[in-house]
């Protein structure tokens, strides 16, 4: 048997990837008759078929996803490679690829990346999106990390490592309440209108238990997913809101907003998810390593 092509197989990642020929093309600057005559070569080569054609979008057969698997691998070790050549292995600038998921607090985020903002040897990459699409870049090793708040398992194709490196209390917050004392939630929340997180949220899905339990009925205003709206909403429309503190620290520290109450036993969980590579990065060690140890001693205790 020849020799496998690996510029073939590559091509054929790449379309695999983006699943459409003329974008995958134009990623690799070549023809998309050219592209196309090197998965039919790759093809003859395997003696099955890669894709099935449907319109004008390919889907992998049964046998490109084994193939894609292998390819995975093969590249993935290879951008990882680069990576870590960029990364500092003799170089003065070291470079950290974070992503973070759309819905996650950006008062989080940074809080987390402070000690390294500012450093002059660290370059800082910074992308949203979902947590699919950050995890399809990160298993390809184009992110070193995921933040989320959403934990993920390991499957047949991918094995992540995730871990819990923060939770924090769930809090009612709203305008300020001169001379109106303690807030007592079913006394006060009678009335008032609530800015929630949008139903997908593992924290609305603790807070509706938590008033179930408690048979509390509150009126929905406004139902969020983004937490940067959240945040907007929290601070300009005069509604009680359901957030964790630290996405609107700002205006809890300037006097904008007043946290009335944490809901107890409802918390937002904060995990970072790493793909399994022989070289971490050393900068992400620094930052993930000292809070998960923390985040476990905690849980440690809270099961005792």
């Amino acid at each position: 048997m020849k020799p496998l092509n690996f510029r073939h197989l590559r091509y054929f990642w790449q379309v695999a990837k983006s699943g459409h020929l003329t974008r995958a093309a134009h990623e690799l600057r070549v023809s998309q008759s050219a592209l196309s005559a090197q998965i039919r070569q790759l093809e003859g080569y395997f003696g099955k078929a890669l894709f099935d054609r449907v319109g004008r979008r390919l889907t992998l057969t049964e046998f490109g996803e084994t193939v894609l698997d292998y390819a995975d691998g093969i590249f993935g070790l290879g951008q990882e490679l680069m990576a870590t050549v960029r990364g500092g292995m003799g170089q003065s600038v070291r470079q950290l690829r974070v992503g973070a998921v759309a819905t996650l607090s950006r008062n989080f985020v940074e809080n987390l990346l402070r000690p390294i903002l500012g450093q002059p040897r660290i370059r800082l990459s910074l992308e949203s999106g979902t947590l699919e699409e950050l995890l399809g870049r990160l298993q390809v090793h184009n992110l070193d990390v995921v933040f989320s708040n959403r934990p993920v398992a390991t499957d047949a194709g991918r094995a992540w490592r995730c871990v819990r490196i923060d939770r924090q209390s769930v809090c009612l917050v709203g305008p300020p309440r001169p001379g109106a004392g303690r807030f007592r939630l079913r006394a006060d929340a009678a009335g008032q209108r609530f800015v929630v997180p949008g139903p997908s949220s593992d924290i609305r899905s603790q807070f509706d238990a938590w008033c179930e339990k408690r048979k509390l009925q509150i009126e929905v205003a406004a139902e969020v997913d983004d937490m940067a709206m959240l945040r907007l909403l929290a601070r300009d429309s005069g509604a009680i809101t359901v957030l964790p503190e630290v996405v609107v620290q700002d205006e809890l520290r300037d006097g904008r907003l007043r946290r009335y109450c944490s809901v107890p036993g409802v918390f937002e969980n904060f995990y970072a998810i790493t793909a399994h590579r022989r070289q971490p990065s050393p900068i992400l060690q620094t930052l993930i390593v000292p809070r998960a140890a923390t985040e476990a001693r905690a849980r440690s205790a809270d099961e005792r």
